[in-house]
């Protein structure tokens, strides 16, 4: 428990680090006078996206963290109701000495992972920006150099210099950070690994074309985040399609390799947990107790 806890840990703060803070420098790429790959139009301030960055990253945060603590409760809820739980086991070990709900280790377990998962992504995607600093389609807009001072009587000089530009300084940072893009990685990512959970864990009548029209829906959500990334001129399509291989890559990983298709135990069973992996902590009384008794059998014998 402790490992994961500090991976975890470490993930938070690496995210962070290059999240909030300069610590890691983006990659200063130089561009070609009047590069018309560049010239696009700004439309604002990543606010007044039609789908904002603040909307996008509550949706991935809490939308399948509230689908996968409802849907563990209504399965747990059908298994509970359909067996006879008279003298059955009802919690299962989870440390040396602590019992815990099957529903909440599932739950936690499965979200834990996705958590892990977003933060991973994002780390991934910063790192990929930081290094290449790659432009955004409408660099030269919010850049704003100074043509005539540079010296571009043609389109075949290249500019590297980072005083080239005279705009906004927060806004020519953020048209350099553009490869992969986050948005697209992000929502790939929650969209396939939602998909997966309800493809592998729901298993009721009446769902076999449900959960693939509710899984496709998913993943075509994910596909408009990264369309409209490119209709307003804020990423180009290798963009997109990096931040979207990093998103499945990622999901896959973690579906088929860490959870195994969410094929974890079942939520009650009907066999007793095996009493050699039960470890029974002795409380001061109960040793007490067990001490007297040994003196006394002494004294008889």
């Amino acid at each position: 428990m402790l490992p994961t806890l500090v991976i975890m840990a470490g993930t938070v703060m690496l995210a962070y680090y290059f999240e909030y803070t300069d610590t890691f420098n983006v990659h200063v790429q130089g561009f070609f006078c009047y590069d018309n790959a560049y010239v696009k139009p700004y439309l604002g301030p990543e606010e007044s996206s039609a789908i904002p960055p603040t909307l996008l990253y509550a949706l991935v945060a809490v939308v399948p963290t509230l689908v996968m603590m409802i849907s563990e409760a209504v399965l747990f809820l059908i298994q509970y109701s359909s067996k006879e739980l008279d003298g059955q086991e009802k919690t299962i070990q989870t440390g040396d000495c602590c019992y815990l709900n099957p529903l909440v280790q599932r739950t936690f377990r499965f979200l834990g992972v996705y958590m892990f998962g977003l933060f991973t992504v994002d780390i991934f995607v910063n790192a990929g920006q930081v290094v290449t600093g790659n432009l955004s389609p409408h660099f030269l807009t919010v850049c704003k150099p100074n043509y005539t001072a540079l010296g571009c009587q043609h389109t075949l000089i290249y500019i590297s210099q980072q005083e080239a530009c005279t705009g906004n300084q927060e806004d020519i940072l953020r048209a350099r950070k553009t490869f992969p893009s986050k948005e697209a990685a992000l929502s790939v990512y929650a969209a396939f690994y939602l998909a997966s959970y309800i493809t592998c864990t729901v298993e009721v009548k009446g769902t076999r074309l449900a959960k693939p029209v509710l899984s496709l829906g998913l993943m075509y959500l994910a596909f408009l985040t990264g369309l409209n990334r490119v209709a307003e001129y804020r990423n180009h399509w290798s963009d997109v399609i990096a931040g979207f291989i990093i998103g499945v890559a990622i999901a896959t990983f973690l579906v088929v390799c860490v959870v195994h298709n969410f094929k974890g135990e079942l939520l009650l069973s009907g066999e007793d947990p095996p009493q050699e992996n039960m470890s029974r902590v002795e409380s001061p009384l109960d040793k007490y107790i067990t001490l007297q008794n040994h003196i006394a059998f002494a004294e008889v014998t």
